[in-house]
């Protein structure tokens, strides 16, 4: 079969003899099969990053979350492993790209403090925000406030990979697992986590229509900007903007729910 995906027995004896021979060839056929996905994972990330932010170098960080998930996945938890790799090789881009520092500390901050802005108003209010209270409150026009939401676009995207702890160090769970595999959870691992997911699920319920499709379609259908604006109707530079407002939104809305349970 040559490096082409094997059927799915003959890849579950493949991971049983890997877990228990540690085979380097078979390590070695394992990265060459999962190397394109690794690449599609890059790809996705790097949508409307800045020109500085190398696909290649998306890529070097990507196969780190490759080598991971090959040494950490168990083929007993019922995980298809491509599920699995694609949270470890984002998870590994996003740390290396948090340790390179890239996003401007002036972005950082006006990130903040509308996060911060939609959560004392949502707070308040007992209800979702809309972008004219939120700009009331910044103390600027609407339109100032969607030019300044576009200018956000392409940094905004790390903020759904964050991690967020249940307690305990070995426990945790970033948003975007939560939506790309919302039932796929080993059952002794949902009794861990199901507060935590709880929260981060009840907050993407609360999202405005639009920005709620986004954010799925995004990460649970996997679909590309670009082909989002096609389902939507609308331009690619729309569904970022929406896809910038729902991560501002989503952290703003954790930020209170968490504070609620703790």
């Amino acid at each position: 079969m040559g490096t082409a995906l094997v059927e799915e027995k003959t890849e579950d004896e493949l991971w049983k003899e890997y877990r228990k021979t540690r085979s380097p060839d078979l390590r070695d056929k394992i990265i060459r099969q999962y190397m394109p996905l690794v690449k599609y994972v890059a790809g996705k990330v790097g949508v409307g990053m800045p020109s500085s932010v190398e696909f290649d170098d998306l890529v070097g960080f990507g196969q780190f979350g490759l080598l991971d998930a090959i040494e950490k996945f168990d083929p007993d938890k019922n995980v298809k492993f491509k599920t699995y790799a694609v949270t470890r090789i984002r998870g590994a881009i996003f740390d290396e790209l948090r340790q390179l520092d890239w996003v401007p500390r002036s972005v950082r901050q006006k990130s903040r403090e509308i996060e911060d802005t939609i959560g004392d108003l949502e707070a308040k209010l007992g209800r979702t925000a809309s972008d004219a209270e939120i700009a009331g409150k910044l103390g600027v026009s609407e339109e100032e406030y969607q030019q300044t939401v576009m200018k956000l676009s392409g940094t905004s995207v790390l903020s759904l990979n964050d991690v967020w702890y249940s307690g305990n160090d070995n426990d945790h769970m970033s948003i975007g697992d939560s939506i790309e595999s919302p039932s796929s959870l080993n059952p002794d691992v949902i009794v861990e986590r199901e507060e935590i997911r709880k929260i981060i699920i009840q907050a993407i319920n609360e999202l405005p229509e639009k920005e709620k499709m986004v954010i799925v379609l995004y990460y649970h259908e996997d679909l590309t900007f670009k082909e989002i604006g096609q389902v939507l109707e609308v331009s690619e530079s729309r569904i970022s903007q929406l896809h910038t407002k729902a991560n501002l939104r989503l952290r703003a809305k954790l930020t209170n729910l968490r504070k609620g349970i703790m």
